[in-house]
């Protein structure tokens, strides 16, 4: 009873506006607690509101000066904004190295931007466990807009296009054949291109690049061209105009009535990663041990996993 009156409370103070209440509310659900998942229930009827942007794409695009840019040309509007930056753990602590969160120190003294640094503890996918939920605690709070910046691990980085509204695929001139080389992942879930660095050579090359492997899709699968749009985000140059088409991407989702889709993605990720937490991990590896060493095959290890999942 009193954890519900905790809840409750904590609900109310969130809804208020309470920053302090927030910040608390996203440790519980950083740290995947009974409390948090129910505090978040108690708040999903309150989201829906926000447009949340994945931005993604390789280390050293750009991507944290640019969702700074965008940032403040948000705020300029008057906008509130939720930035979630999935940083690298650290080897020590398995916590976030925080590195996003120092490069937009212009952001901290500002009420209307809250930033979470989250740590990807050694999970794939280039975002961290419950940053779902914590992009649906940052919309029931009542931000405008959530920018969520994966970490940059290539073309593994597919996920965020299952937890964002708009996917924005970040790339810089001079990648060659990087472009090449991760086609296969991230080029084909990109909503936006961003091409950032554009003042440097190589810019008309690699949207020539990205046009042309746009082009390569299977008729039958084919969809609408993902528009591409050139910045230089150290400056500012051309965020404003990468935001209008990236709202206008929004926009088209909202009407095509995308979001059964969106959730049908996103409810298949969180029974997954329920039912990976539900097995204790000292028993997965007793399997991937059995398994290792040829004293089991994998089927009959996932039919005892399953099997645990079931009777507990």
């Amino acid at each position: 009873m009193e954890s519900d009156l905790q809840s409750a409370d904590l609900r109310k103070r969130i809804l208020a506006g309470d920053l302090r209440a927030l910040a608390r509310a996203a440790t519980l659900i950083e740290n995947q607690t009974s409390a948090g998942h129910d505090l978040l229930a108690a708040l999903f009827p309150e989201t829906g509101r926000a447009m949340s942007v994945g931005i993604t794409g390789p280390p050293g695009a750009g991507k944290s000066t640019l969702v700074d840019r965008l940032a403040k040309a948000l705020r300029q509007e008057g906008q509130s904004i939720g930035i979630i930056a999935v940083d690298p753990s650290s080897p020590y602590s398995h916590g976030a190295i925080l590195g996003d969160r120092i490069r937009m120190q212009d952001h901290h003294n500002d009420a209307a931007v809250f930033i979470r640094s989250m740590a990807t503890r050694g999970r794939l996918g280039g975002i961290a466990r419950g940053t779902l939920e914590l992009a649906l605690l940052l919309d029931a709070a009542g931000r405008d807009v959530v920018l969520i910046e994966t970490v940059g691990v290539g073309q593994d980085e597919v996920e965020i296009a299952r937890l964002a509204d708009v996917t924005l695929l970040v790339l810089v001139p001079g990648m060659g054949d990087d472009v090449q080389t991760i086609k296969a992942g991230i080029m084909e879930i990109a909503d936006v291109f961003a091409i950032n660095k554009a003042d440097l050579p190589g810019a008309d090359r690699l949207e020539q690049e990205i046009r042309a492997m746009q082009s390569f899709a299977d008729p039958s699968e084919r969809k609408e061209a993902a528009p591409v749009r050139r910045v230089v985000a150290s400056e500012g140059k051309g965020v404003g105009e990468l935001l209008n088409v990236i709202r206008c991407v929004f926009s088209k989702r909202r009407q095509q009535n995308s979001r059964m889709q969106t959730w049908n993605f996103r409810l298949r990720e969180m029974l997954r990663e329920s039912l990976l937490a539900s097995l204790p991990e000292h028993e997965i590896q007793r399997h991937a041990d059995l398994v290792a060493g040829k004293l089991e095959d994998p089927y009959t290890a996932l039919h005892e996993l399953r099997g645990q999942i079931l009777r507990a």
